[in-house]
């Protein structure tokens, strides 16, 4: 990386931080690779070989300043900024407390009490020592996702990639089972989740785990994983849930994250048919509620849709079924560093923030029957928000 580039990063920091008001600054803090997340925002080599604790201050204005260990005085060469250096603990606290001094209130890779564990990053002990100082920690939650989960044009083409050509799998995936079903061919789920997986290789995306096929009450489990042996087999009369992301293989590419339910028949089952329209009821009340929200530049927090959503599910009598969050932040990892549409497994208070992207996945899973889950992306810009990979499930697909 250049140092133009990363001088270019700091700057556009500091512009946060003063835009953001209140904050002195943001200290990054790291002992062996502890915070993924000030490699990724401060743009380091994550791989890079580091044994001691290291701190970077970057101040709301002015120069930045890195502590550094004595036997490790280069791992932060990239980044702009005087340095200063420690041997011993003594000397590492005395040198924090005076490059601290006068500061009141500054960010870390900090929740208070841990209510977005993505974001909390920095051991305790350390906030301790920090607040010692007189100082207030705050969390660094909306400063990283300002710098984690806004993308690029590049990187909203590379999406739309994504979401259209798992969209066309979805198709082709659901052809291969009708076919399968019709010569009578043996298909496992396993098999089937090895077909989904060459066409996202042939379509020249990579993914970070396998996609998810499941049949019947496999599918009532939200994370089922096929076995090569053992999975079951998909035959006539089954309800069927595949689950796909992937990404384009070139750096900087973002995923695009989709599930579909599908019947091996030509009629669906009434109670699938009834879970499955409270599903999608679900997942458009939440899609509305973004919708007209962003339109007003009133952009709400995470854990607001996930209400939205959930009341639909809940008042159908089906919350207890309804065992996850509502959706996620997408971004070069499918599970990205931005608001999460979450206020079950936590309160998610992150606003959702233009140039970002997220999943809407609603589901309800009966234990021992079934299960349907909907799932659809949404990119917010800064006046609407979008869905890529159209047309949406509006019903569950009748496959024979």
């Amino acid at each position: 990386m250049s140092t133009t580039l990363h001088g270019g990063r700091i700057a556009s920091i500091q512009n946060a931080l003063r835009e953001t008001g209140g904050l002195d600054g943001w200290l990054f803090y790291d002992f062996r690779g502890s915070d993924p997340l000030a490699y990724r925002v401060l743009l380091l080599d994550p791989e890079r070989h580091v044994t001691r604790r290291w701190y970077y201050w970057i101040p709301a204005r002015g120069e930045p300043v890195k502590l550094l260990h004595r036997i490790e005085p280069h791992v932060l060469d990239e980044l702009p900024g005087h340095d200063q250096q420690y041997v011993s603990w003594e000397q590492q606290r005395a040198l924090l407390s005076s490059l601290l001094k006068g500061r009141h209130r500054i960010a870390m890779q900090y929740s208070p009490l841990n209510a977005i564990p993505y974001v909390s990053r920095v051991d305790a002990g350390t906030i301790d020592l920090i607040r010692s100082f007189g100082i207030d920690v705050v969390t660094s939650a909306d400063l990283v996702q300002r710098f984690e989960a806004v993308w690029t044009d590049e990187q909203l083409e590379s999406h739309q990639y994504a979401t259209t050509t798992l969209r066309r799998i979805v198709d082709d995936t659901f052809t291969h089972v009708r076919s399968s079903i019709v010569k009578e061919r043996e298909l496992t789920e396993y098999d089937l989740q090895q077909f989904i997986l060459s066409r996202i290789h042939d379509a020249g995306m990579t993914t970070s785990s396998a996609p998810i096929a499941a049949v019947d009450a496999h599918s009532a489990d939200p994370h089922y994983e096929p076995a090569e042996l053992g999975s079951s087999p998909i035959s006539r009369g089954s309800l069927l849930l595949i689950d796909l992301w992937a990404k384009r293989t070139e750096p900087g590419s973002v995923y695009g994250d989709i599930t579909w339910t599908a019947y091996t028949e030509n009629r669906v089952p009434a109670k699938q048919r009834l879970i499955f329209d409270l599903v999608r009821r679900g997942r458009d009340a939440a899609l509305s509620f973004v919708r007209e929200r962003v339109t007003l530049g009133r952009f709400p927090f995470g854990w607001e849709v996930d209400e939205v959503c959930r009341n639909v599910i809940r008042e159908a009598g089906y919350g207890d079924f309804f065992v996850h969050r509502t959706g996620h932040s997408i971004g070069e990892e499918v599970h990205g560093n931005g608001a999460n549409i979450d206020n079950l497994e936590t309160q998610d208070s992150r606003r959702l923030m233009p140039r970002t992207c997220f999943s809407i996945e609603p589901g309800i899973y009966l234990p021992g029957e079934f299960g349907i889950r909907s799932e659809l992306d949404v990119y917010v810009s800064d006046q609407e928000a979008l869905v890529y990979g159209e047309p949406l499930q509006t019903e569950i697909v009748p496959i024979l």
